[in-house]
């Protein structure tokens, strides 16, 4: 039987020193541990010798801080120049009023080829939609009118909510229980972690699964 490491935040922090004893006592994976990638909410190489899952809610603040402090020098450092390819998983809470309907409107914003967009105005103006509901508005003001209704026709479709079950029962089977939620997959090991995690130590880490032979 497999077994995955679990880095909690505390451990992560005391270890980051001994990051090759923590690795040598992980167990392997299985092969089949990343499925259902949608290619619209994945960025860099399929190649990339380490893959993020990164499950999030709209609504969720950690989740706002994650992005905000660490997806811009994410992208320009590791997902661009091949070294991660990273995921975007949707993990809607139910405690979350709208996270559900932020998490269909990025998606349908994906399948445009608009979900970066989508994503930052997200969660730059979580606080604003989150009181008022209108996600709806808040997604208009980063799409042109066109594009607009390519992503209400898709909303009203109703065809996006088994795309986001598909996300939320892959992380119950990583045992997904709050967010943001990262699960690291390298050199065959799988690494998940719970909640934020510092631009600062998420480069120290990612260069050590990098180092990895």
């Amino acid at each position: 039987m497999n077994r995955r490491r679990t880095l909690a935040a505390p451990l992560l922090l005391g270890l980051l020193g001994a990051f090759a004893v923590l690795f040598a006592s992980a167990a392997p994976q299985a092969a089949s541990g990343v499925t259902d990638v949608d290619p619209h909410k994945a960025f860099g190489s399929k190649t990339a010798p380490v893959i993020m899952e990164v499950f999030s809610d709209f609504q969720c603040p950690a989740c706002k801080t994650l992005f905000i402090s660490t997806n811009r020098q994410l992208m320009d450092y590791y997902v661009t120049t091949g070294k991660v390819y990273l995921i975007h998983r949707d993990f809607p809470l139910p405690m979350h009023a709208h996270s559900r309907v932020a998490a269909r409107y990025a998606r349908a914003a994906a399948q445009i080829g608009k979900f970066e967009p989508v994503e930052q105005v997200l969660f730059q103006n979580q606080e604003k939609w989150e009181q008022t509901g209108d996600v709806d508005g808040t997604v208009a003001t980063v799409l042109s009118p066109a594009e607009m209704a390519k992503v209400r026709a898709l909303v009203k479709g109703g065809t996006l909510d088994a795309a986001i079950d598909k996300d939320t029962a892959l992380g119950q089977m990583y045992r997904v229980n709050q967010t943001p939620t990262t699960i690291f997959h390298s050199n065959g090991q799988t690494y998940p972690f719970s909640g934020v995690m510092s631009y600062d130590m998420l480069k120290q880490f990612l260069d050590q699964l990098l180092s990895q032979k």
